[in-house]
């Protein structure tokens, strides 16, 4: 018996329809996969974005603060945003950073007390960012937090020196 080369083995088929339209949003995070689905569910039903494009890599907005340990990643997402900008028409772009986030304290060595002061300003750096590569004016940025067992959103206001 011949099998034909061609012939698929579907593993898995998603019960999600496919939506071709664009939303023109990406988000930047950071890649715990423990506040993943909390980051999705505040993206989807706290901003009202059904989809979006995805930026996840540990310390996810650190890495375009300035940080010389984030150097590489920062160029690697510098090209992604550029490219999503492009390709995808992105108008928006949403930032978040979390508590406790073992980037800040095992890659950049920030102390436990010092860590959310030092993440919100680097998503204001990160904002900054972003307007400089692209010209972006939608960029918001959020913090997160654990709370009785859940994880709150708090928006950061961002540079009033930015037109955003």
């Amino acid at each position: 018996m011949t099998i034909d080369p061609v012939q698929r083995q579907v593993e898995f088929t998603s019960h999600t329809p496919y939506v071709h339209e664009r939303i023109r949003a990406a988000a930047m995070y950071c890649s715990d996969g423990r506040v993943g689905q909390h980051f999705d569910e505040f993206l989807h039903q706290g901003l009202g974005l059904p989809r979006y494009d995805r930026i996840a890599l540990p310390g996810g907005p650190a890495c375009l603060a300035g940080h010389i340990k984030a150097h590489f990643n920062e160029q690697a997402v510098a090209d992604e945003l550029r490219f999503l900008v492009e390709a995808h028409e992105v108008t928006r772009v949403v930032l978040i950073a979390h508590e406790n986030c073992a980037f800040y304290g095992s890659r950049l060595h920030i102390e436990p007390d010092k860590m959310e002061a030092a993440q919100k300003v680097d998503l204001t750096k990160a904002a900054r960012f972003v307007y400089r590569l692209t010209g972006l004016t939608m960029v918001q940025c959020f913090f997160s937090r654990i709370v009785d067992g859940h994880i709150d959103f708090e928006y950061v206001p961002v540079d009033p020196i930015l037109p955003f």
